[in-house]
């Protein structure tokens, strides 16, 4: 009996899954199989938020699998022990796996194909599961990545695409392999309270009403914070229950300036991951180094990270983050800009608090567009500052996304809930509002005077 072992990662779907279908070639047995890892927890990755999506996700594999005849095999410990283990339980002779592009990532496969050649095991690493193109696949002249998103765009989009792969009709698991009891969100302490579902079945019914009824506005409102206009599905490209070369396909196929907008921000991702992929040290370090002198300023990063800094975009959108686990990309752009450039504090730490609760937290999207607003990243202009004040009259001009997040400003109309200090008298001390943090030119001229310093 041939068998198969797939290890499933950020890759929780059954459709467009090339693993899969390639251990299923030749009517092969195998064994779908997800590891919880201790080193995500030691790293500080196993958050509530993810953890609580995550399971979601596990449990709508496995009832998809056992639709099919299967089952979804869940251990806990190291990776390449415990893979190597089932193996060894099944008799498999292959293992299928997704490539992935963190340090750790490349580390473990490492360890598994040398753990799996000593037991006569062979290890199939799968691209394009995880992202459209390969990290690696597009390269300029002289360079092992692309530094600057524009010509990586232009390759990008000229690049062919392989074909969609359906879900598989049946996948028959040997019999007698053990498994733990599948994680339930249910008792995760310290949830976001709006944290939205996760699994492959609620991702594609997301996509279904994105593609049928958003994405023909998304070049027009993309950056609307109130219309929240986005798709929200990078949770679900996080953890894989969509493909993203399906995205790519279907955006393309329904056409239009949306369509290619969005597709552009699929770009984005891929454009991330191989930036990663040839700087692993860039999770931490700077991608182009400025020679800043930070700030330590706990309590301003704390009022930050709480929501009080008195500039009410800002503090919306941080309370939006806390609250769903997300946050629209607007608001990611002028909270980071905010605390790295007005307030002069270290990418490191926003990166961080946004991965404490961010669902679709990732480490190349995350760390990268932060390093990116920073300016020690990709970005052409790394000086620029975001106006929060400028911001908000443009991307939220009715004031509704504040009045939505920020419940102390709701009774100021229209888009003077943007400037409250603006109030006079009695009205103003009423309001249970924080006074701006620091002035905006101060901020400014700080930044600049420590970037040069």
């Amino acid at each position: 009996m041939n068998v198969s072992v797939v290890l499933f990662t950020a890759d929780l779907r059954l459709r467009d899954h090339p693993p899969l279908r390639a251990a299923l070639d030749g009517s092969r047995r195998v064994v779908p199989l997800f590891v919880r890892d201790p080193a995500v927890d030691r790293a500080g990755f196993a958050v509530p938020n993810r953890l609580a999506f995550l399971a979601d996700c596990l449990r709508d594999l496995d009832a998809g699998l056992r639709e099919r005849g299967g089952r979804l095999v869940v251990r806990s410990g190291d990776v390449v022990e415990q893979v190597a283990k089932v193996a060894a339980e099944a008799d498999a002779d292959e293992v299928h796996l997704t490539a992935d592009v963190s340090a750790h990532a490349h580390r473990r496969e490492e360890r598994l194909r040398r753990a799996l050649e000593g037991q006569g095991v062979r290890l199939h690493v799968h691209d394009t599961v995880t992202t459209a193109v390969p990290p690696g696949a597009l390269t300029p002249a002289g360079s092992d990545h692309f530094s600057v998103f524009t010509p990586y765009f232009r390759h990008w989009s000229r690049q062919p695409l392989r074909d969609t792969l359906d879900a598989p009709r049946a996948v028959l698991v040997p019999d007698g392999l053990g498994s733990e009891r599948l994680p339930s969100r249910t008792g995760i302490a310290d949830l976001s309270p709006g944290l939205a579902a996760g699994g492959e079945t609620e991702g594609r019914r997301r996509l279904t009403a994105w593609l049928r009824a958003g994405v023909d506005a998304y070049e027009d409102r993309h950056d609307d914070l109130a219309g929240d206009a986005t798709s929200r599905l990078s949770p679900h490209l996080h953890f894989g229950t969509l493909s993203p070369v399906e995205l790519v396909h279907r955006a393309r196929r329904a056409g239009g300036p949306g369509a290619e907008a969005f597709v552009r921000q699929l770009a984005w991702r891929d454009f991330n991951r191989q930036v990663l992929a040839a700087r692993p040290e860039t999770a931490s370090v700077d991608y182009r180094a400025r020679h800043d002198r930070w700030r330590s300023a706990p309590e301003e990063a704390e009022a930050w990270r709480e929501g009080r800094t008195g500039y009410p975009v800002v503090d919306a959108a941080m309370r939006q983050l806390r609250h769903e686990g997300w946050m629209h990309n607007r608001g990611r752009l002028l909270t980071a800009s905010f605390l790295t450039k007005t307030l002069y504090v270290d990418w490191r730490v926003g990166a961080r608090h946004f991965l404490d609760l961010l669902v679709d937290g990732d480490v190349a999207n995350n760390q990268l567009n932060w390093q990116w607003v920073a300016g020690t990243g990709t970005d052409t202009r790394p000086n620029r500052v975001l106006n929060p004040v400028t911001q908000a009259k443009r991307y939220d001009p009715d004031g509704e996304y504040v009045r939505r997040w920020v419940p102390e400003l709701a009774g100021i109309a229209g888009g003077a809930v943007h400037e409250p200090w603006k109030l006079r008298g009695p009205d103003r001390a009423a309001l249970g509002y924080p006074e701006p943090i620091v002035e905006l030119a101060e901020g400014r001229e700080r930044f600049l005077r420590g970037r040069k310093s």
